[in-house]
């Protein structure tokens, strides 16, 4: 059966190049980077090297890289750390109501610690007003956190205009990049942010490691105590392969990116035009053109987005109805009902994101496919049949 991966928001899979510069640091380069010895040394130095890497990719010193177990944590550690070092200064949080649940949910947990949190709404695109942001900063406001790209249906918000609105206040500024790093350019001088989150898999490197940027000067509490690792700010033995691997792939991901791009918005635009032209009563979501490169989400009326999974699955194309983090929710989408969607219109969501490896001949066939099984649920469908019975009453 012919497959076709179109879950690359989810995930994706190990460049070859990185898998073979992390190798020989699970066998001959093993040592413990917090060793003297030259084993200790030279694990020591790879991930040194890594650091000064990604510091250059996003214009930042290389004091000012963490390294991770992923996106979530650099998100844990940026909200929790940022919130706990400064709460003397005030308890009042800002985000948006269409965060990744890192970020959202970690915003709840303080909520529960006595911070307060304001959830900004966006509009039907899903884009963040900054002059919102603007009148929701309070004296007591220490922190906003606003994602660059949505993961789900890949608005790309105005992050550098929010980080001049946070710099001139003198508030925190975090950004959850992690659907952008390796997708877009990021510079953190450029964009104002203080904190900013990445983690590997979503750009061609492995799973379990992130970074967390951290401007000189922000003051943060740790989120993990024990070592001095990471200047005393992560402690653990470092993941020295999958460090390597990250740096890796961020480094590949930067050099081959307007290219990769240019490539990407063609496939993305193919298929975002060919469903709206095959499939009747189908809703893009999210911005039209303000959208990652490869990010395909629309809303299928009358259907279940869990049964178009399977049906496509059973054609041999993976792909997701929101965020792989809750896939396993019957709830609808807290991103699509924050943009004004209607519970019956969200459940129907489908999104398809393409990578490195997909072809033009992956669209055709996703093309061919999709319209039949839409065809097929919409013909078993009581709400289908019940609203074109009352149109044609």
């Amino acid at each position: 059966m012919k497959r076709i991966y179109l879950d690359h928001a989810a995930t994706t899979p190990v460049a070859p190049a990185v898998l073979e510069a992390m190798l020989p640091y699970f066998t001959e380069k093993f040592g413990n980077p917090s060793t003297l010895y030259f084993y200790g040394r030279e694990a020591k130095q790879a991930i040194e090297d890594a650091r000064e890497k990604v510091a250059a990719i996003i214009g930042a010193r290389p004091q000012e890289i963490i390294f991770t177990g992923g996106g979530s944590e650099s998100d844990n550690y940026a909200i929790k750390g940022a919130a706990f070092a400064n709460e003397a200064r005030g308890k009042h949080v800002i985000t948006s109501a269409v965060e990744h649940h890192a970020v959202f949910d970690t915003c709840k947990f303080l909520e529960s610690r006595g911070f307060e949190v304001t959830y900004l709404p966006v509009d039907e695109d899903g884009l963040v007003s900054p002059d919102e942001v603007a009148k929701a900063i309070r004296p007591d406001t220490i922190l906003i956190t606003i994602m660059h790209a949505n993961n789900e249906v890949g608005t790309i918000e105005p992050i550098a205009e929010i980080g001049r609105i946070a710099r001139e206040k003198g508030v925190y500024f975090h950004t959850d990049a992690v659907q952008t790093a390796g997708a877009l350019p990021i510079n953190v001088d450029e964009l104002k942010v203080d904190l900013l989150s990445m983690s590997a898999h979503k750009f061609y490197g492995p799973k379990g490691v992130g970074v967390l940027y951290v401007r000189r000067g922000t003051k943060l509490t740790p989120l993990i105590h024990g070592g001095g690792q990471e200047r005393k700010r992560r402690a653990g033995t470092e993941n020295v392969a999958e460090i390597v691997g990250l740096a890796k792939a961020l480094e590949l991901a930067q050099e081959g990116m307007t290219a990769r791009n240019e490539r990407l918005i063609r496939l993305r635009d193919r298929l975002m035009n060919g469903l709206l032209e095959k499939i009747p009563e189908l809703k893009l979501n999210g911005h039209p053109t303000r959208r990652l490169p490869g990010n395909v989400n629309v809303s299928v009326l009358y259907i279940e987005g869990e049964s178009m999974l399977l049906n496509l699955d059973f054609k041999g194309i993976a792909a997701s109805s929101g965020s792989a983090c809750t896939s396993g929710s019957l709830e609808p989408s807290h991103v699509l009902l924050a943009m004004g969607m209607p519970h019956e219109v969200a459940h129907g969501s489908l999104r398809l994101t393409l990578g490195n490896e997909n072809t033009e001949e992956d669209v055709d066939y996703i093309l061919e496919v999709l319209p039949g099984i839409v065809e097929k649920l919409r013909a078993m469908s009581p709400f289908y049949s019940q609203a074109h019975s009352q149109a044609r009453a």
